[in-house]
């Protein structure tokens, strides 16, 4: 129902928060034009159960507000997020909260949200406690075909030995908005694989942030966004170890197209105590407009001095001669560069949980039959 009269639109957000929109002074959103936030219709939509009615799968079970309650937030501190704009408007718009817990191998688990046209904000919360030795393929999917905004927290507590396979498929519309955290806490001997694909959305501002308490765990992130027309797409990610033998291997890609905006900021840090950390992060991004933009920021804070530490940063357009070798086994050239984007895009998508296959997720990002 609305919230606020015609006339307060305008701060509607900023007043359910408690606190102003970040602004474009701030450094972590100084490449972020909040437009679309402020032109949010003032309206708190219902959210549909994500399980759909189908139950929970083998290894699964819900956690009653009494054992959810202590554990919540848990993530968002260890990774430093819990004071972060989007979170204290995911907390005031009183969303409803899916906690699982995870024990044992569990059989993979879907959770879909869709805000269909409907004007206005919809909010989630999703707590993930994996028990030690457990392991978990869950994809999320968000969707979108309206004028509004998906607020989604997603916390997770790895226990030791524990393995998690997260995808985040978030296809949405040139009017609505998607504000995603992922917050994940990683005891040691724990793996986390977190893949997200995104494409479609006015404005997109994903930050996967992840803590390895005491190092000694494993971390893979892999991301690929989609821009085009007026659309941004932004990209905050944080990895950081507590402790030694830490390994973190990051990829995240971006195609840029029309006059769309896409950007990247990745921080690690590796303190005193993280010796013997290796971490990789790469930033590749393709350009298939001129007039499209990318801002890139890969960045390593090393303090530990036994480390393998690297990242790099690339923004390029489709290969000349990578065309030409299509187009002389003839193949045409629009055909040639859809099989270059293709190739690019899949590198990260085939590493969604295999349940992904059913959204064909290559054709909807594309948007043809690929």
């Amino acid at each position: 129902m609305p919230l606020l009269s015609v006339e307060s639109q305008l701060p509607w957000l900023a007043e359910l928060a408690g606190a102003p929109l970040p602004n474009r002074r701030e450094e972590a959103w100084r490449f972020t034009d909040l437009a679309p936030l402020r032109d949010l219709e003032p309206t708190l939509l219902p959210v549909v159960d994500p399980l759909g009615g189908v139950p929970l799968p083998k290894g699964v079970s819900r956690l009653d507000p009494a054992e959810w309650a202590p554990l919540l937030d848990a993530s968002l501190v260890a990774t430093g997020s819990e004071a972060a704009w989007p979170v204290g408007l995911n907390r005031a718009a009183d969303p409803q909260v899916l906690a699982l817990r995870v024990t044992g191998e569990a059989d993979p688990l879907e959770l879909a949200w869709d805000a269909g046209s409907a004007k206005g904000l919809a909010a989630l919360r999703v707590l993930l406690v994996l028990e030690p030795g457990s392991s978990l393929d869950v994809l999320q999917v968000v969707n979108s075909s309206g004028a509004n905004c998906t607020s989604l927290i997603t916390e997770v507590l790895l226990a030791e030995n524990a393995r998690l396979n997260l995808g985040v498929l978030a296809l949405g519309h040139g009017m609505a908005s998607l504000l995603a955290h992922v917050a994940v806490k990683q005891e040691p001997g724990s793996a986390l694989s977190c893949t997200t694909a995104t494409a479609g959305w006015g404005l997109v501002r994903l930050e996967p942030r992840v803590m390895q308490s005491a190092g000694s765990a494993q971390t893979r992130l892999r991301g690929l966004q989609m821009v085009d027309g007026q659309q941004l797409a932004d990209t905050h990610s944080f990895m950081s170890f507590g402790g030694p033998a830490g390994e973190l291997d990051q990829v995240h890609k971006v195609v840029a197209n029309g006059s769309g905006r896409s950007v990247f900021n990745g921080a690690v840090k590796v303190p005193q105590a993280a010796q013997q950390t290796n971490a990789s992060q790469l930033s590749r991004s393709l350009l298939l407009s001129d007039r499209a933009r990318v801002d890139t920021k890969p960045e390593l804070e090393i303090v530990a001095d036994d480390v393998k530490c690297a990242h790099g940063a690339t923004v390029s357009q489709l290969q000349a001669n990578e065309l030409f070798y299509l187009q002389s086994r003839g193949i045409g050239a629009d055909q040639a560069a859809h099989l270059l984007l293709r190739g690019y895009c899949d590198e990260v998508l085939r590493e969604l949980p295999a349940m992904a296959s059913a959204w064909h997720p290559l054709a909807r990002l594309l948007g043809d039959g690929a």
